[in-house]
């Protein structure tokens, strides 16, 4: 048996159609074809060369949403629901299951064994730009209901998981608090949708370009603000007090690069909270001393635990009355298509453009 794969040999640097052998499933692995490979900015960075891979070439897609072909051995979801060919599933990454992480402090994503998709050399198959996806084992399952389409369900397979571990570190939101988002990519997209659905009082934007913030409103910020038109820090900061009583935000959700850590701290309250999910390159921060007699919090997201899989694809299945989920997903190509689709996502044209191998 044989797959298709897009191969990245030399950064920034046209994609190679490699045909390899579907290598021999290990005890717990599952196969999948693969129904759609959303794109991240992740996937964006690591061709332009600003993240690490482990080496070219490398397949990219790390968020994918399959049908089950083959598997070895028994296979069950999270809800233990027993798993077979024709499933429709999207999976966590493997974790060893018993080193200190796993088994004592019970934070699965620091496994030092953690084995994420997207950046392995194409004979592992395990990128989601190809015709089909080993999941190996270690991995949980979350099988996909009939209503999240295979885009969708494959874009929650980052973003919004991420999400959902970064509002399990924040905790309760009481009613009266207003909520920051920091980028309008989609991390901030769905951090801002489930800051709605979790009853802030007053969800705010930042982000661009204006496409992505139409997004944003649709999805429930009361009011937003493009970055293309508000250059200034200082600006932005008090734009936010503006709306926040002169205080700050209550929480904020840094969902953009790991430069905009110091603007979240300059825009959140004394005393409130702060959660980081945006990573990127760039060079170290310096931070303001008097930023850290405020008395804020601040948490840092690592990726996702199992369990938050599962609420993403849950919150997809049961929010589509109140969030037109359909506006994240931009331009749909084929498996040829992915070098295009990485260039408009680091160009910002695309919001999360979908690879659909079965097109060609």
């Amino acid at each position: 048996m044989e797959s298709r794969t897009a191969v990245i040999n030399d950064l920034n640097g046209e994609l190679e159609i490699r045909t390899v052998a579907v290598p021999e499933l290990l005890p717990g692995s599952v196969l999948i074809r693969v129904d759609a490979a959303t794109l991240c900015g992740t996937d964006a960075h690591r061709w332009q060369g600003h993240l690490a891979a482990k080496d070219t070439p490398f397949v990219p897609g790390h968020e994918t949403c399959g049908t089950i072909v083959d598997l070895n051995a028994d296979a069950y979801s999270l809800l233990n629901e027993p798993l077979g060919v024709g499933d429709r599933i999207v999976s966590s990454y493997s974790h060893c299951g018993h080193c200190f992480y796993c088994r004592i402090a019970r934070q699965t994503t620091l496994c030092e064994h953690n084995t994420m998709y997207g950046a392995w050399a194409p004979e592992k198959l395990m990128g989601g730009c190809a015709d089909y996806h080993l999941f190996p084992p270690g991995a949980s399952f979350v099988k996909v209901p009939d209503n999240v389409s295979s885009p969708l369900a494959a874009s929650s397979a980052c973003a919004l998981r991420t999400v959902f571990h970064g509002y399990e570190q924040l905790g309760a939101i009481p009613s009266w608090e207003s909520a920051l988002i920091l980028g309008a990519g989609p991390l901030g997209l769905y951090a801002t949708a489930v800051a709605r659905d979790r009853g802030a009082k007053r969800v705010f934007t930042i982000g661009a370009p204006a496409a992505r913030l139409d997004v944003a409103r649709a999805w429930g910020a009361d009011d937003t603000l493009d970055l293309d038109r508000m250059k200034s820090v200082e600006d932005r900061v008090r734009w936010v007090r503006e709306r926040t009583g002169g205080r700050g935000a209550d929480f904020v959700m840094n969902c953009a690069s790991s430069a905009a850590f110091i603007e979240a701290l300059q825009m959140c309250r004394p005393g409130g909270r702060v959660v980081n999910i945006g990573v990127s390159g760039g060079p170290p921060l310096s931070l303001p001393a008097e930023l850290l007699f405020r008395g804020i919090s601040i948490k840092t997201i690592v990726m996702a635990e199992a369990r938050h899989f599962y609420e993403a694809i849950d919150f997809l299945a049961t929010r589509q009355d109140e969030f037109p989920f359909e506006k994240l997903l931009s331009n749909t190509f084929p498996l040829a298509g992915t070098t295009q689709a990485l260039r408009g996502m680091a160009d910002f044209r695309e919001i999360k453009p979908v690879i659909v191998p079965s097109l060609n």
